[in-house]
């Protein structure tokens, strides 16, 4: 794969994972929203799908990685580190060009979301809601969750922990089931086995920090976040950033060190 290739399918591949991401917290939390309330369900089955549909379209250009934590535990296991800006540099521009494309879709619903004032609370408000509040307390504005993740409850070491045990489960399973025949990236089947997982992950561990597990994932939507012209948005909460970020990096390096020691 040339290095144009690699940049192109992860730019397009991780722009179709976060738009699809995206758009199911999007769908799920905005109002006029057909699917307003739709609940946990929906947003981790949302995600799974998301993974399915951008691994199949970037896999032929890139092998689809879509996910820093994922390219750097490739990196150690074949011991080469070449490509990595490249990927990186794809997948970061992908997750801010899908963020952006999330933000078109719901154009309307993130006005009259953010316009409410039962939402951002404000003169002639008769309740702004707790959620909302406590959000806006700790510097997470009402909407941010559409784009990055946050935790319920902010304990740095078990945040921290959380991000990193949940990315070890995803990269082992990519490492062990996932992998084309190459070996550098994800396979036809690999694809389905890696959604899977994600919606795995979403169910049983994604509850305490909304299961990041992708740098990428979290930070563009983020910078996207803090740069779109959203009214009454509030924060981006740049004082959790560094965990969603973080963490991955460091469960993809140790899930790279138990596949070289348990299973090549």
């Amino acid at each position: 794969m040339s290095s144009s290739d690699i940049f192109i399918g992860e730019t397009i591949g991780t722009a179709i994972l976060i738009l699809l991401g995206g758009g199911v917290c999007a769908a799920v939390t905005l109002k006029a929203s057909k699917a307003r309330n739709a609940g946990w369900l929906a947003i981790t089955f949302g995600w799974g799908f998301a993974v399915l549909t951008a691994v199949y379209t970037s896999a032929p250009l890139s092998g689809a990685h879509l996910n820093p934590a994922v390219t750097l535990a490739l990196a150690i296991k074949d011991k080469d580190f070449s490509n990595l800006p490249v990927y990186w540099g794809g997948q970061l521009l992908g997750a801010m060009i899908g963020a952006t494309l999330v933000w078109v879709a719901y154009y309307g619903q993130f006005h009259a979301h953010l316009t409410d004032k039962e939402i951002v609370g404000g003169p002639g408000a008769q309740a702004t809601t707790a959620k909302a509040v406590e959000a806006q307390e700790k510097g997470a504005g009402p909407v941010l969750g559409v784009f990055s993740t946050g935790p319920e409850i902010r304990v740095v070491w078990q945040n921290l922990a959380t991000e990193i045990i949940g990315t070890i489960v995803l990269v082992l399973a990519v490492l062990t089931q996932g992998l084309n025949d190459k070996g550098n990236g994800l396979g036809t089947l690999g694809a389905l086995i890696t959604a899977l997982v994600v919606v795995s992950i979403g169910l049983s561990l994604g509850g305490p920090t909304g299961y990041a597990i992708n740098p990428a994932r979290d930070l563009g939507p983020r910078l996207v976040h803090a740069l779109l012209p959203l009214p009454n948005k509030g924060g981006s909460d740049w004082s959790y950033a560094w965990i969603p970020v973080v963490g991955p990096l460091i469960g993809g390096a140790i899930a790279a060190g138990i596949y070289n020691v348990a299973f090549a």
